[in-house]
């Protein structure tokens, strides 16, 4: 199976209700999804099928964040050490540099800083 994933950035991640929608909507679409919550900046990373990810995508959209901004469309991962399964569900991280660090381990750091427009 080809994994797909996209990035999304928003201007905070603080409402614990929206949170619980999105830890939901991991379940049911049977993704892994990661964010960096309690603060600004918002930053959430999905991996799944193309399907799952675009609807990830879809629910994210309709919770109406401020300032969202889909820093990558739904696309298929590139990398060899990315293509390995990730646990299905919702992880958060406080910082930044957790979100990075979480992004190496993947091998897509890379791809995560030219998303986020950091090179």
């Amino acid at each position: 199976m080809a994994f797909f994933h996209a990035l999304i950035r928003t201007h905070h991640i603080t409402s614990r209700k929206k949170v619980a929608n999105l830890r939901k909507a991991a379940g049911q679409l049977d993704c892994y999804a990661l964010l960096r919550s309690g603060g600004c900046p918002g930053i959430m990373y999905c991996k799944g099928s193309e399907e799952a990810v675009k609807g990830w995508v879809s629910t994210v959209q309709r919770l109406r964040y401020k300032d969202f901004h889909l820093a990558s469309k739904p696309a298929p991962i590139e990398t060899k050490s990315a293509q390995i399964s990730d646990p299905t569900g919702l992880f958060e991280v406080e910082t930044v540099k957790e979100f990075a660090a979480a992004m190496e381990k993947r091998g897509i750091s890379r791809w995560w800083e030219q998303a986020m427009g950091f090179s």
